[in-house]
């Protein structure tokens, strides 16, 4: 990556963190001046076309950023993104792929590339301010504006623990034993310095767009991500007359017990007369075999993330999903189509010994704040024993 400082740069390690980045651009009119022009797409009703970015057209109000993806190494995860970062160049978006994982000596290596655009951009958009890559990056960062955009409903835990003053740690994250508070201990200062990076003063601004209930911190900006790029580039999508179920990875995480998750699946299809199951892209594919032949669904695997999945159909006229992102996200992203999102509860006696103390009450949480949303009844969960 050039060493030229370029006024916006974004950091994105997830398809979902991209996705934002571009409906974070679309919202604060920052997109490239090559954006496809009026009429390459089908819009809805109601929603307005893109202005015109071609020649003559407005200067963008925030410069467009420069997007720096940070890919992961799971094979599906780096699929979705090479996918939505075609997208994103498609729009005119200037997008790098840096390698920061995978090799012993690849995070130094991508810190050495990436430190003097850093010290360079005015403003930084990140997806993910529980990175410790990102949290690296922040420490020479001098930029007077900070912008979180949605990694899922991790954005909820951010902004809390922002404003309790409490270090950043991701809510499923037990504490360890011995070796792993050691490494935290080292590692203190680093996360120190990001959240004070993190932390709107006198001197920096800082903003976060999301889908999330959040409430903003003081002197923070809080702006509703309702995903209007994506409803303006995509659909309206042509429904089923199934009902979709949406996959999470509460149990590649260690929250909930994979036999527990197992017969939740089943009975939901039982129920709800469910047809396929949308893999969550970190689920394994053991997992997913032993999903199917259990309940007779079909696996779906999506190429992009389920938010424009969705939005371009073939979609269910209900799609149910446990405690995630989407009862959040796919609300937006589907209004006025006529697809109803349900939300199904974990059952506390499907949490793991390893779940942290938080998983409980913060997934009742994502219940519980839902939007737009229908409730299923608690007998829809499984019960325990």
């Amino acid at each position: 990556m050039s060493a030229s400082a370029a006024p916006t740069l974004a950091f994105v390690e997830s398809p979902v963190q991209l996705l934002n980045v571009l409906e974070w651009a679309y919202a604060r009119d920052a997109a490239p001046a090559g954006a496809r022009p009026n009429g390459a797409g089908p819009l809805l009703d109601g929603v307005p076309p893109q202005r015109d970015r071609r020649a003559g057209a407005p200067t963008p109000a925030v410069a467009a950023p420069r997007i720096v993806v940070l890919p992961p190494t799971d094979p599906m995860s780096r699929g979705q993104l090479r996918r939505v970062a075609s997208i994103a160049r498609d729009e005119g978006y200037d997008v790098h792929w840096q390698e920061a994982r995978g090799g012993s000596g690849a995070p130094l290596k991508a810190l050495a590339s990436l430190t003097a655009a850093v010290r360079g951009a005015e403003r930084i958009v990140v997806g993910d301010p529980f990175s410790r890559f990102v949290q690296l990056l922040l420490a020479p960062a001098r930029a007077a504006e900070l912008v979180v955009v949605d990694d899922g409903t991790a954005t909820m835990e951010f902004v809390a623990q922002l404003g309790r003053g409490e270090r950043l740690r991701r809510w499923h994250r037990a504490t360890g034993g011995p070796a792993a508070r050691a490494r935290e201990l080292v590692y203190a200062p680093v996360s120190g310095t990001a959240r004070r990076r993190l932390t709107p003063g006198t001197r920096r601004r800082v903003e976060v767009f999301t889908s999330m209930p959040v409430v903003a911190l003081p002197g923070m900006e809080l702006r509703v991500n309702d995903f209007a790029w994506t409803r303006s580039r995509f659909g309206p999508p042509r429904l089923t007359r199934g009902t979709d179920l949406v996959g999470t990875s509460l149990v590649e995480t260690g929250v909930v017990d994979p036999d527990r998750y197992l017969e939740a699946v089943r009975a939901l299809t039982r129920e709800h007369g469910v047809t396929r199951y949308f893999a969550h892209r970190r689920e394994s594919p053991e997992k997913l075999r032993a999903l199917s032949e259990a309940s007779g669904l079909e696996i779906v695997r999506p190429d992009l993330p389920l938010e424009l999945i969705a939005r371009r159909g073939p979609i269910g006229r209900t799609v149910v999903s446990f405690p995630s992102t989407v009862v959040h996200t796919l609300p937006y992203a589907l209004a006025g189509t006529g697809v109803t999102v349900a939300v199904c509860p974990v059952d506390p006696a499907w949490l793991t010994g390893a779940a942290s103390p938080r998983a409980r009450s913060f997934l009742a949480g994502v219940t519980d704040t839902a939007r737009d949303v229908r409730r299923l009844p608690a007998q829809a969960a499984p019960a325990a024993g």
